[in-house]
C-alpha cells in the first residue's frame, strides 16, 4: 500500500492539468480511483491521495508569490491503481439552452378573440353559405331577408368595437373577409343565376382573389420565426394590419347597393315573395322605376359604376402603401415585404382587368350580331 509520502512523490513527478470544474461526481473520488486532487488556497494545497485516506498540506508557489487559485488542479499519475467503476459523462445544461432560445423568439401577445363584435362578424361568416345556397335554388324572399341581416350586423359590430374600445387586430382581418366572402359568394351565386352579368361578376371576384393571393403572402412573410403552421392560421398572434383605402370602402357600399338591387329585382320572379304582404310595394317600385326596362337600365349604370370604382380600388393597393401595414422593428425588411405585396396585387388584378375587358367586348359583339339579326327579320 502506498504511504503518503509515496503518493506526494508520484504527485511531484507529474504534470498539473488546470481545469476551470469538474462535475460533481468527481469531487469525491472512491479509493480505489487513480486520481488525486489538489484544492489550491493561498499557501497550502490539500493533497488527498487516492491510496490512503490522510490529507497532507503542503506549501504551494506559483512563481515568486503565493496566488489564490478557486480552479480545481487534477493530477493523474501512472503508478496509482485505476478505477474499475465507469465515469459519466457531464450532462450539458439543456435546460438553460432552451431558456435562451425562449428568450431570443419575440414576444407576442394574445388578443381576447371572442367578444361581441367578433361574433357578429363569425355568424356573418356562417350566414353566407346559406345565403347562397337559397339564391340558387330560387328562395330569394329567404336569401333576401338574411343578406339585410348580414348588411345590419356588418354596421353594428363596428359601432359596438368603437364604442366600447374593443378593436382587435382579428376583428381588422376578420370583418373585411366576412365582408369579401358574403360578397364572392353572392357574385358568384347571382352570376350562376344569370342576374350578373360575366365580365362584371370576374372582375369583382378577381379583385377579391388578387388581395387574398397577397394577404396570403403578408401573412407569411411577416409572421415572426418558427413560422409553422398553426402559428400561420392563429390570429391572436398579430403580424400585419390591413387599413382599407376610402375608395375600396366606397367601392364596398356601391357593390352592396348592386347586390341588394339585384336581389330585389329577382323577388319580381318569386312567387312567395309577390303574394307576401310586400309584393304590392315591389309592383309599385317597379313601376316607378319605368317597368321591366327602367329596372334593367338602372342595373346597367349601376353595373358600370361599381365595375370603374373596384377596378381603382384594386389597383389603389397596388401603389398605396398605408393599406398594409406589417408589424415589426426592421423597417428594411418591411419596406422590401410591403413592395413584394403590391407587385403581387398588381400583376395579379392587371391580369383580371385584361379579361373582364375582353369579356365585354366579346359580349358587346354578341349584342351588335343580336341586334344586326333582328332588323334583318324586320326588314
Amino acid at each position: 500500500m502506498y504511504s503518503p509520502n509515496t503518493a506526494m512523490q508520484s504527485l511531484l513527478r507529474c504534470k498539473p492539468r488546470a481545469v476551470p470544474r469538474l462535475p460533481g461526481s468527481k469531487r469525491s473520488l472512491p479509493v480505489t480511483c487513480s486520481r488525486a486532487s489538489l484544492f489550491l488556497s493561498s499557501t497550502y494545497a490539500m493533497c488527498v491521495s487516492s491510496s490512503c485516506r490522510r490529507i497532507t498540506r503542503i506549501p504551494i508557489v506559483l512563481g515568486h508569490s503565493s496566488r489564490s487559485l478557486e480552479h480545481r488542479i487534477a493530477f493523474t499519475t501512472s503508478s496509482c491503481w485505476r478505477s474499475n467503476q465507469p465515469v459519466e459523462p457531464e450532462k450539458k445544461p439543456l435546460l438553460k439552452t432552451a431558456k435562451l432560445l425562449k428568450a431570443k423568439l419575440p414576444t407576442l401577445k394574445h388578443e381576447q378573440v371572442f367578444n361581441v363584435p367578433n361574433v357578429l362578424t363569425f355568424s356573418r361568416l356562417f350566414a353566407t353559405p346559406v345565403i347562397g345556397y337559397l339564391i340558387v335554388n330560387d328562395h330569394h324572399l329567404w336569401a333576401f331577408s338574411l343578406f339585410v341581416y348580414a348588411g345590419f350586423s356588418d354596421l353594428l359590430d363596428g359601432w359596438i368595437a368603437r364604442r366600447w374600445n374593443l378593436q382587435t387586430v382579428v376583428g381588422s382581418v376578420i370583418d373585411p373577409m366576412a365582408d369579401k366572402f358574403l360578397m364572392t359568394t353572392l357574385v358568384s351565386c347571382l352570376a350562376i343565376n344569370g342576374s350578373l352579368s360575366l365580365p362584371l361578376a370576374t372582375l369583382i371576384l378577381g379583385r377579391d382573389v388578387s388581395l387574398a393571393i397577397a394577404a396570403i403572402y403578408f401573412r407569411y412573410a411577416s409572421l415572426p420565426a418558427p413560422k409553422t403552421f398553426a402559428r400561420y392560421w392563429d390570429f391572436s398572434l398579430p403580424s400585419a394590419e390591413v387599413h382599407p383605402t376610402t375608395i375600396s370602402k366606397l367601392n364596398t357600399f356601391l357593390q352592396l347597393i348592386l347586390i341588394g338591387t339585384t336581389m330585389g329585382v329577382a323577388l319580381l320572379h318569386d312567387p312567395s315573395a309577390v303574394s307576401s304582404s310586400a309584393g304590392g310595394l315591389l309592383l309599385s317600385l317597379q313601376d316607378t322605376l319605368g317597368g321591366p326596362e327602367g329596372v334593367a337600365r338602372m342595373k346597367d349604370v349601376m353595373g358600370g359604376v361599381v365595375a370603374a370604382t373596384t377596378t381603382y380600388s384594386g389597383l389603389s393597393y397596388a401603389w398605396m402603401k398605408s393599406a398594409v401595414k406589417i408589424l415589426g422593428d426592421d423597417e428594411a425588411l418591411k419596406r422590401k415585404q410591403g413592395f413584394r405585396g403590391r407587385m403581387i396585387i398588381a400583376g395579379a388584378f392587371g391580369s383580371v382587368v385584361t379579361l373582364a375587358a375582353a369579356l365585354w367586348y366579346r359580349e358587346m359583339m354578341k349584342k351588335v350580331e343580336e341586334s344586326e339579326k333582328l332588323n334583318e327579320t324586320k326588314a
